[in-house]
């Protein structure tokens, strides 16, 4: 299955990241993803739904983030993003970095 098309259920997004389908509810509580609604309420995740979702995955389980440093780290990432310059991306890893060692939880 390729992400970059369509749209994904829960079942199939907590597939794709490997998080449990209550996680995918407690990061959309926390603002931290915004999957699109069916008319019958059912959650539906885009690709970059899914890409975004495997980065809070890497940050909380490697890097060791807790909601907190989730926020400030994707927002961050989505400001750095729309610049898209390749250089701005490394210097957005390495703050990435410089944060998450500040932030783990104890």
């Amino acid at each position: 299955m390729d992400e970059s098309d369509g749209l994904y259920t829960m079942a199939v997004a907590s597939r794709l990241t490997g998080m449990h389908p209550q996680t995918l509810r407690k990061y959309e509580r926390a603002g931290l993803i915004r999957p699109s609604r069916q008319s019958g309420n059912q959650r539906l995740y885009s690709g970059a739904d899914v890409r975004r979702l495997r980065r809070i995955r890497y940050l909380v389980e490697v890097r060791g983030m807790n909601i907190a440093g989730l926020e400030l780290i994707l927002r961050m990432a989505d400001r750095l993003d729309a610049v898209g310059s390749d250089a701005t991306r490394a210097e957005l890893q390495e703050t990435i970095d410089q944060v998450a060692d500040m932030s783990r939880e104890p």
